[in-house]
C-alpha cells in the first residue's frame, strides 16, 4: 500500500463511537427487497457499544422501519452524518457527494465515509463510470483536494478468502435456489402451450413465500406427487440438465433435492430417452460437466489446465451430446469473450433438429441463471425482470420448422428470497463490519487497516487503488465529457435555435464513453485528427481497429494491397485508404502533408525515408521497428523542427521496453541493486500447432525472421563481456531458457543488449553490482540448429542471386552460389558443411517442405540429382518466384506458404524479464574480467563471499490469438498475438502523439521516458495484455560458478549453457562449500507456489 493512500486511511478514523449508516435501495430497483444487516445484526453492534447504527425510512425493505427501531437504530432521512454506509446494489449517484467535475451535488459530509456495496465497477463497466467518478479524482487535480472528506469505496464482490481466493460474501447460492424455482414455473407455462399440464403448474415463483423453508416445502410437495402419479407420458422422461460447479450451481442442486431425482451421466441419456419402460415417477438430472462437452480441436483428451490457457483450443459439442435431450435446462455456468460457447446460434438449430425426433418438446425451455447476454448461450437476448420472467427467442438463423425456445433469464433472481438471502449475507459481511469499526474506532498509531477489507477496497483518498488504477483512463474520459456537456450547455441558445451539430455535441457529451470508445466532438464543430498509416500488413489490423474507434480521428491507410486495404477499413466509417506504390515517395507524399502523424508499418530500411519526409513537413513519426543508424542520424534535425520520431513501439522492441523501465524503475525506488537483467520474447506457435520444421509459423514478416537470424549480437553475461557474429549466431544460442514449466524454449541472443543498460538506468561499470544482462529471441528447441543447417546450405544467403528453375534444384542452386560453384562443378561434401548429428532433422525438414525426397545424398556429387533428387511437387508447391532473387528471398518465399497459420491455429507471445536484485547492503562485487579470460582466474578475481539471499523478479506476457470479435475492446476483430502485440503498443503510441500528450519529447526518441511507457502499460493492460509479475528468493553464490547451479533462474541457465564446455566445472566446488545452491522460496504469498519445487504453478 502506497504511502499517501494509507495516510488516507489514517485520516479515515473517528475517535469515539462509529456510526453505521444502511441506506435505502435505488427506489427504481422495485424488487430489491434485501439489507446488508438484519435487525438482529444491527442489535449486536449497538449494544456493544462500538457503533451507533443509523437507517434511512424504506417501506420495501425486507425488515420493517419498526424492526430496525427495536434494534437500537435511528430512523433518519439522510446518512450525511454516518461514516459507514451499508446497502446491496449501487445507490442513485445524486445520492452520493460530488467532490470533482462541473457536477454539482446537495449532499454534503464533514468526514470522509466508507461505502460497501455491489458497485459494478470493479471489471470496468462502462455504465457505472459515473459511479466510479464520485469515488476517483481526475489524475492532474488530486492535490487540489488532499484535505477534502472524499469517501472510500469497497466492493464486496472483492472480499475473498485469504486460503482460496474464493469470495465470501455474496448472493450466488440464493441465485441458483430461485433459478431453479423461476424455472420450473416458466416451464409450466410453456408446457400449457402445447396442452401439457404437469405437476410443476404448482411450483411457488420464490417472492410468493415468505421464507425459503416454505418454497423448499411446496416443493417437495410437487415432488411427492410426481414419486406417486408421476409426470405426463406425452413429454417422455422428464430431464433436467445442469451446468457448472460454482455457488449458483450448488444452490440449484440444493433445491432439486426436494424431488424425486435420480442421476444419469451424460452417456447414459440417448437410451433414457428411447426406452419403453422408463420410470416416469421420477425426475432425471444430468450435471454437464466441461470434460462431458468440450472437446479439442486437435482431438486430445480435455485437461482442464490446458482449457483455461488455451481456450481457443477447444469447441462444445454440448448441442449434440446433452441440449436435445433435456427436458429442461438450467444453465449455471460462466462465459468469458475469449473462451467457447456452450452453444451458438446455429447449434441451436443442431440441437433442435435431433430434439424433434425425440419427442417430449425437448430444450425448448432453459433458466440461463448464469444471464450472460449473448454470452455461453448466443441465443440469449436479454435479461429478464421478476415482473416479467421470460420470453421467447428465435434467432434469424432457426428455419421455421422449429420452435422458438423459451428462456428465463431473471438477473436479479436473489432478491425474489430477500429474507433468506438477507439473513445469510448479514452473517457473512458482521466479521468485516467489525473489523473496519474497530480501526476506526482504534486511537493508537499501531492499528492497522483489516487485511482482507483493504484488497476489497477500489478507491480511497480520490485515488484509486494499485490493482484498479487501469480504470483510471475511463474515468479520466468521464470528467472530459461531462467538461465538454457542461461547456456546451452554457453556450447553447434555446433549443429552437440550436443547429444540428450541436445538438449532436450536447448528446455525444452527456454518454459516458466506455473504455476503448470514442469521446465526443466538440462542441457545432466537427475538426478530425488525421493518422496516416504506411503499410497493411500482418499487424496492421487490431492498430487499425483500436484507432477506428475514435470518431475524432480520420485514420487513412496506404499500400500496394488493395485487397488488404479493403478488408482493413471494410468496418470503420472514419477510415479510409489509398492505393500507393512504396518505391515512389510522389504517391504517397501528399498523403503525409494532409496527416498529424504517421505509423509505418512499412519494411525498416523505408523508415529513415519516411522520416525524412515527416521533418520536411513537420509531421511526427511512429514505428516499430529498431533505431538504425540511419534514422538515428536525423535527431537533430528532427529536434530543430520540433518533430518527434518514436520508434521500438511494439512488441519486441515496444511492450518490452515499457514493462522493462517500468519494473526497474520501481525497483530502484526500493533501494534494490540489480544484479542481472535478462528480456527474451518470441512469437511462436501454440504448443499445439507446432509440429513443423523449425516449430515455427509466421505471423510476420518471413523475410525479417530470417534476416534477424544473421545479426551479430553483443550481451554481458556473468561480467564477460560476450561478441557474437552474425555468421556465428544460430551457434551461439541458450540451449534452455526456463520461462515457464508448460514448455521448452530456448534462446538466441538479440542484437546489441549494452545501449540498453543505459537506456534502462543501469550501467556495466567494474564498480557496478551488474553482473548479466541480455536481450534475446525465444524459439522452441531445435529451431537455432536447424536453421543454421539452413544457413549451411546457402539457403539465408543474400549476397548472391539466383533465377529459380524449378523448387526441386532450389538447394542445389544455392549451395552453387554460396560456395562459388560454377555449372558442373563439385558441390562440397554435406557433412563438411553440417554436423552428422543434425543431418537426420535437416532432411525431414526439407522433405517437409518440398525441397527433398526421402533420401539425401551427403557424400560428394550434388545434394540430389538433376534427374531425380529432389522430389518435384508442383501441385503442392507454391508458383516459382519470378526474376532474379536471393537465396533468402526465396526461402522467404516459400517459407510464407509453407508455414503460414491455417484458419483454426494460433499463435502464442511470450515476453518474459528476469531481474536479480540484492539489497542495498549487499558488498560490492569484484571487478569484471575480460571475456578471454579463464574458469580459475575469473574465480581467483572474485573474492569469497558465499551464499547470498537474492531477489528475483520476472514481469512475464503469454497471450495468444483471439477468436471471437471484441477481445480487450469494443471493435476488435480476432487477430494473432504477434498483430496485438505490435499493433495495439502502436496505435497507443499514435493516440498519444496525435492528442499531443507528449508535448516536449522531440528527436528520436524510444518509449523508455515515463510519459510513453506508462501511458503505453496502461493502455495495454486495459485490453489484457497487461505483464503478470512474480517474486521469488534464491540462494546463490555469485561468486563459485553460478551457471552451473542456477538453473532455476534464467540467469542461472544462460550461464549454464556459457560455461558448460570448461573443465573442472562440474560441481566441485559447490558441494565442499557445504550449502544447497538454488534454493528458493515465495516472497509475495501466491498461492500457487510449490516450495518444493521453487515455481510457479498456474
Amino acid at each position: 500500500m502506497s504511502s499517501s493512500f494509507r495516510s488516507h486511511l489514517l485520516r479515515l478514523r473517528t475517535q469515539g463511537v462509529v456510526t453505521v449508516g444502511i441506506r435505502r435501495e435505488d427506489p427504481k430497483r422495485i424488487w430489491e427487497r434485501r439489507a446488508p444487516l438484519t435487525p438482529d445484526a444491527v442489535h449486536k453492534l449497538v449494544s456493544s457499544g462500538k457503533a451507533s447504527v443509523q437507517v434511512v425510512s424504506c417501506s420495501r425493505r425486507v425488515f420493517s422501519d419498526d424492526d430496525y427501531m427495536k434494534a437500537g437504530a435511528t430512523l433518519v432521512d439522510s446518512l450525511q452524518g454516518a461514516t459507514i454506509i451499508l446497502g446491496i446494489k449501487e445507490p442513485p449517484i445524486e445520492e452520493l457527494p460530488s467532490f470533482f467535475g462541473p457536477e454539482k451535488s446537495s449532499i454534503r459530509i464533514s468526514v470522509p465515509q466508507t461505502h460497501l456495496m455491489f458497485s459494478h465497477t470493479a471489471k470496468g463497466q462502462p455504465y457505472n463510470t459515473p459511479l466510479l467518478a464520485r469515488f476517483v479524482a481526475p489524475k492532474d487535480t488530486l492535490a487540489q483536494h488532499t484535505n477534502l472528506p472524499i469517501p472510500r469505496l469497497v466492493d464486496y464482490e472483492l472480499l475473498t478468502s485469504e486460503e482460496d481466493g474464493k469470495r465470501t460474501v455474496g448472493f450466488g447460492w440464493f441465485a441458483g435456489v430461485a433459478g431453479v424455482l423461476e424455472s420450473l414455473s416458466a416451464m409450466a407455462h410453456s408446457h400449457l402451450e402445447i396442452g401439457v399440464a404437469s405437476p410443476f403448474l404448482y411450483t411457488p415463483r420464490p417472492h410468493t413465500l415468505p421464507s425459503l423453508e416454505g418454497l423448499r416445502a411446496a416443493l417437495r410437495q410437487i415432488g411427492s406427487s410426481i414419486a406417486t402419479n408421476g409426470t405426463p407420458s406425452t413429454l417422455g422422461p422428464f430431464i433436467i440438465g445442469l451446468t457448472g460447479n460454482g455457488k449458483v450451481t450448488q444452490g440449484c442442486l440444493s433445491m432439486l433435492a426436494e424431488l424425486p431425482i435420480e442421476r444419469v451421466s451424460v452417456a447414459e441419456l440417448e437410451s433414457l430417452v428411447r426406452r419403453t419402460d422408463v420410470d416416469l415417477k421420477k425426475i432425471y438430472l444430468v450435471h454437464a460437466k466441461p470434460e462431458d462437452y468440450l472437446v479439442r480441436l486437435d482431438g486430445a483428451k480435455y485437461d482442464r489446465a490446458h482449457y483455461y490457457q488455451s481456450p481457443q483450443s477447444y469447441t462444445s459439442i454440448f448441442c449434440d451430446k446433452v441440449a436435445p435431450y433435456l427436458t429442461l435446462f438450467l444453465n449455471g455456468t460462466g462465459w468469458s469473450p475469449s473462451f467457447p460457447r456452450l452453444m451458438t446460434n446455429e447449434q441451436l438449430t443442431i440441437a433442435l433438429d435431433r430434439a424433434q425426433h425425440m419427442g417430449g418438446a425437448r430444450f425448448t425451455n432453459i433458466g440461463d441463471i448464469s444471464c450472460d447476454v449473448e454470452g455461453g448461450l448466443e441465443f440469449l437476448t436479454k435479461a429478464t425482470t421478476l415482473s416479467s420472467p421470460f420470453y421467447k427467442t428465435r434467432p434469424p438463423s432457426l428455419p421455421s420448422q422449429y420452435p422458438s425456445v423459451q428462456m428465463m433469464s431473471v438477473d436479479i433472481l436473489p432478491a425474489s428470497i430477500p429474507l433468506d438471502a438477507s439473513n445469510h449475507f448479514s452473517s457473512a459481511l458482521e466479521g468485516y463490519l467489525t473489523d473496519i469499526i474497530d480501526y476506526q474506532s482504534d486511537p493508537s498509531a499501531e492499528a492497522t487497516y483489516p487485511k482482507a477489507v483493504e484488497r476489497a477496497i477500489i478507491a480511497s483518498g480520490g485515488m484509486l487503488t494499485a490493482k484498479h488504477q487501469w480504470l483510471q483512463p475511463a474515468v479520466e474520459r468521464y470528467y472530459a465529457d461531462a467538461e465538454k456537456a457542461s461547456a456546451a450547455l452554457k453556450v447553447v441558445p434555446p433549443a429552437e435555435e440550436i443547429v444540428p451539430e450541436v445538438q449532436d455535441a450536447v448528446k455525444e457529451a452527456n454518454q459516458t464513453t466506455p473504455v476503448a470508445e470514442q469521446p465526443p466532438r466538440a462542441s457545432g464543430v466537427n475538426i478530425k485528427k488525421k493518422v496516416l498509416m504506411l503499410g497493411s500488413g500482418m499487424v496492421a489490423g487490431p492498430a487499425v481497429d483500436m484507432i477506428a474507434q475514435r470518431s475524432d480521428i480520420e485514420l487513412m491507410i496506404a499500400s500496394n494491397s488493395l485487397l488488404e486495404l479493403q478488408n482493413l477499413a471494410a468496418p470503420h466509417y472514419n477510415v479510409k485508404y489509398r492505393i500507393i506504390d512504396v518505391s515512389r515517395k510522389a504517391t504517397y507524399s501528399h498523403l503525409v502533408e494532409d496527416a498529424d502523424v504517421v505509423i509505418s508499418l512499412l519494411p525498416a530500411q523505408m523508415h529513415a525515408g519516411i522520416a525524412e519526409m515527416c521533418i520536411d513537413r513537420k509531421k511526427h513519426l511512429v514505428t516499430a521497428s529498431y533505431v538504425s543508424p540511419e534514422m538515428q542520424s536525423l535527431d537533430l534535425r528532427a529536434r530543430e523542427q520540433g518533430v518527434l520520431l518514436l520508434n521500438e513501439i511494439g512488441l519486441d522492441p515496444g511492450i518490452d521496453h515499457c514493462s522493462a523501465v517500468d519494473l526497474l524503475a520501481r525497483l530502484k525506488k526500493q533501494g534494490k541493486k540489480v544484479v542481472s537483467f535478462t528480456s527474451f520474447c518470441g512469437g511462436l506457435p501454440a504448443v499445439e500447432d507446432a509440429h513443423v520444421p523449425l516449430g515455427y509459423k509466421f505471423s510476420w514478416r518471413p523475410h525479417g525472421v530470417l534476416t534477424a537470424a544473421l545479426n551479430g549480437a553483443r550481451y554481458l553475461l556473468d561480467r564477460q563481456h560476450v561478441t557474437v557474429k552474425g555468421e556465428d549466431l544460430l551457434k551461439s544460442y541458450f540451449p534452455d531458457v526456463p520461462i515457464t514449466s508448460l514448455f521448452k524454449l530456448e534462446g538466441i541472443p538479440n542484437r546489441d543488449s549494452f545501449p540498453y543498460i543505459q537506456k534502462y538506468g543501469l550501467n556495466a561499470s567494474p564498480s557496478s553490482p551488474l553482473r548479466t544482462f541480455v536481450r534475446g529471441t525465444l524459439r522452441y528447441p531445435g529451431f537455432s540448429t536447424l536453421m543454421q543447417s539452413f544457413a549451411a546450405l546457402g539457403l539465408l544467403n543474400q549476397s548472391a542471386t539466383i533465377n529459380l528453375r524449378d523448387w526441386g534444384t532450389f538447394v542445389n542452386q544455392a549451395l552453387m552460389a554460396q560456395h562459388g560453384v560454377e555449372a558442373g562443378g563439385t558441390l562440397p561434401a554435406l557433412d563438411t558443411l553440417i554436423p552428422a548429428s543434425d543431418l537426420g532433422a535437416l532432411h525431414e525438414a526439407l522433405e517437409w517442405l518440398g525441397l527433398a525426397r526421402a533420401a539425401v545424398r551427403v557424400r560428394g556429387g550434388e545434394l540430389g540429382e538433376e534427374k531425380g533428387g529432389m522430389e518435384r511437387r508442383e501441385e503442392r508447391m507454391p508458383m516459382l518466384p519470378e526474376g532474379g532473387l536471393t537465396p533468402l528471398e526465396v526461402f522467404a518465399y516459400l517459407l510464407s506458404r509453407k508455414l503460414k497459420y491455417a484458419p483454426h491455429e494460433r499463435d502464442m507471445v511470450v515476453l518474459s524479464h528476469e531481474i536479480v536484485t540484492s539489497s542495498s547492503s549487499s558488498p560490492s562485487p569484484s571487478s569484471s574480467s575480460s571475456s578471454s579470460s579463464s574458469s580459475s582466474s575469473r574465480r581467483a578475481t572474485r573474492g569469497p563471499r558465499g551464499p547470498q539471499h537474492l531477489e528475483v523478479h520476472t514481469s512475464t506476457l503469454i497471450t495468444h490469438s483471439t477468436t471471437h470479435p471484441n477481445v480487450g475492446f469494443r471493435g476488435a476483430r480476432p487477430a494473432s498475438a504477434m498483430a496485438r502485440t505490435v499493433g495495439i503498443p502502436l496505435a497507443l503510441a499514435a493516440l498519444l502523439v496525435v492528442d499531443n500528450k507528449l508535448p516536449a519529447l522531440v528527436g528520436v526518441q524510444t518509449p523508455v521516458c515515463e510519459g510513453v511507457y506508462g501511458a503505453v502499460l496502461e493502455g495495454l493492460e486495459e485490453v489484457g495484455l497487461g505483464m503478470e509479475e512474480r517474486t521469488r528468493g534464491v540462494l546463490m553464490d555469485l561468486d563459485a560458478d553460478w551457471g552451473r547451479r542456477g538453473g532455476r533462474t534464467v540467469m542461472g541457465a544462460l550461464g549454464q549453457g556459457r560455461w558448460a564446455g570448461e573443465k573442472g566445472m562440474e560441481g566441485k566446488e559447490g558441494k565442499e562449500k557445504g550449502f544447497e545452491v538454488g534454493g528458493m522460496w515465495d516472497l509475495d504469498g501466491d498461492r500457487g507456489w510449490r516450495e518444493d519445487e521453487g515455481e510457479w504453478r498456474s
